[in-house]
């Protein structure tokens, strides 16, 4: 079945749009898609009461909240052209295979400042998922004052499993949200928003692979119900793909996700295919969009 044109989503809900909420899947390097969908936005006025947030999702999603068109893309292709933040030197450094520090200080701060003023002071509201270490749950947080605890957040939703060292939130440590929720549409739906717009990173068709995932006993030994969520990460996702493309079918959800399979990797470092990925984010929102000036609040 084809996707369903924004504006007829639109026109089905206009009478309750301030139940529309916006679902954003992580992917690591693969955003690249969703900050073009989410600049296509910024550039035709289109916002939401609620967003929420995984993982990459969640830090494209802080600069979309914050207005800071073009921040997001910068992140991924001038930054990534300039500094190699992406690869096994990082990782040999300690911090992890996508350079934590680099992303969450450096380029938080000197490179291309968030705008903290206007990310707390707007109305919409912005959650982000993350996964706790201990308990083997999501866990759904806002933030909307301290600058250094939504950093933390963050950072924890975009920590890879193995890949990328364990943040602490609060004293509790945590892991990529997408261990435990990778596309939050149920945590949405559960606020109070009936209908939503869904942006996903992998084509139509996509499932993870019905394989065990093999870790060795050493990682995350202290974390044995973590160590099970990363075991059956394949099913629930798979899941929870079958439930975006059942409300699809419905008309309750639009979705906006690549039109073909992908070439580009959680941890991609070819700045040619991450500029072309976020090209393509950004005209597969164009093409679903009826024109600018659409306003969900």
């Amino acid at each position: 079945m084809k996707n369903i044109p924004l504006y007829v989503f639109i026109a089905k809900c206009m009478s309750i749009d301030s139940q529309t909420g916006l679902v954003l899947e992580g992917g690591g390097m693969r955003c690249a898609f969703t900050a073009g969908v989410l600049d296509y936005f910024l550039d035709n006025n289109i916002c939401f009461s609620y967003t929420i947030g995984v993982s990459a999702g969640a830090s494209n999603g802080v600069s979309y909240i914050s207005r800071q068109r073009g921040r997001s893309r910068y992140s991924y292709v001038e930054l990534m052209r300039e500094y190699k933040y992406v690869g096994l030197l990082p990782f040999l450094r300690g911090r992890g295979v996508i350079d934590m520090d680099f992303l969450f200080n450096v380029f938080s701060e000197k490179y291309y400042p968030f705008d903290y003023d206007k990310f707390f002071n707007t109305h919409q509201r912005f959650v982000i998922v993350t996964s706790n270490c201990l308990t083997g749950e999501a866990e759904y947080f806002e933030e909307k004052s301290d600058p250094d605890r939504l950093l933390s957040i963050i950072r924890a939703s975009c920590s890879l499993p193995v890949m990328c060292p364990i943040t602490y939130v609060d004293g509790i440590p945590m892991v990529d949200g997408g261990v435990c929720d990778s596309i939050p549409l149920h945590r949405s739906l559960q606020d109070g928003f009936r209908k939503n717009v869904v942006v996903l990173t992998r084509n139509k068709g996509y499932r993870k692979k019905e394989k065990d995932f093999y870790l060795p006993g050493f990682i995350y030994r202290k974390y044995p119900r973590l160590r099970q969520q990363l075991k059956l990460r394949y099913k629930h996702y798979n899941e929870q793909i079958d439930y975006v493309e059942s409300l699809e079918r419905k008309g309750d959800v639009l979705v906006i996700r690549p039109r073909r399979e992908l070439e580009v990797t959680r941890t991609e470092k070819n700045v040619n295919k991450l500029a072309a990925l976020y090209a393509e984010g950004y005209e597969c929102a164009k093409q679903q969009l009826p024109g600018s000036g659409l306003l969900l609040l």
